[in-house]
């Protein structure tokens, strides 16, 4: 089973937080009763939507117990639930269910959606964004690195599972009222190759790692990040730009 640390994925929080603040200032939203902040993580965006909202009976819902133990530890105000998200059923239909980079590890969208829409309330929101950077090179990488490691790793069954944007707005148009839907890719200056690696520790790279035997774990993070400084040059100042796709969507019922 992956692991989680809500310390290695805080390295870069601010990064991190970017996109789920551009997506709710998206979010048409004058006022909300009842958010959900589905797949939480350690809180990161739990606060920004505590700050929106700030009357709002707002639930954390996560996975990972290591999570939610950060999440609660600085954000004692709310309620986290530990849950997955493709089942869980609150109790009361929400005004707004905002999902920050989490749906991607979920299968069937074509199916999950239309249930989480099923969950809102009238005139309520579904706010997602996911990364779209799964044969980006920091991600190729990660599966197709040579050495004595690669039979475990390709046992790690981690695919795409984002769509087109014309896949989600044909799926959402019919169902709710507006679909606004965009792709940004964030250029994060990062000082060195090994910033890139411990990003990704945070996040994509992990069912790599815990796929590799621990004796090979130090030769594929080494054989990685020598990967990783030849898929991203030093730019004139030395840093290097990592850059990192994601599309978002706002959908009004």
């Amino acid at each position: 089973m992956t692991t989680w640390s809500d310390e290695q994925y805080l390295k870069f929080a601010d990064e991190r937080t970017r996109p789920a603040r551009e997506l709710l200032a998206r979010v048409p939203l004058a006022t909300a009763t009842r958010v959900t902040d589905l797949g939480c993580g350690p809180g990161n965006s739990t606060a920004l939507l505590r700050q929106r909202f700030p009357e709002a009976e707002l639930v954390g819902l996560d996975s990972s117990a290591e999570m939610l133990a950060r999440a609660r530890r600085d954000l004692p105000g709310v309620h986290f639930v530990e849950a997955d998200l493709a089942s869980h059923r609150p109790e009361q239909p929400q005004d707004l269910l905002f999902a920050n980079a989490v749906l991607q590890w979920l299968p069937d969208h074509e199916t999950l959606l239309p249930a989480l829409l099923a969950r809102l309330a009238p005139g309520g929101v579904l706010a997602f964004q996911v990364p779209c950077n799964f044969e980006q090179p920091s991600h190729r990488l990660m599966r197709e690195l040579p050495g004595p490691w690669a039979p475990r790793v390709a046992r790690v069954h981690v695919r795409a599972r984002v769509e087109t944007a014309a896949f989600y707005y044909d799926l959402l148009a019919p169902r709710v009222r507006s679909v606004d839907i965009w792709q940004t890719t964030y250029e994060h200056v990062l000082a060195d190759p090994g910033a890139i690696v411990e990003w990704v520790k945070g996040t994509g790279l992990r069912p790599y790692l815990d796929a590799v035997d621990e004796a090979d774990r130090a030769g594929y993070l080494a054989a990685y990040t020598q990967a990783i400084d030849a898929a991203y040059p030093a730019r004139a100042d030395g840093k290097r730009l990592f850059s990192f796709p994601r599309l978002s969507v706002v959908a009004c019922s």
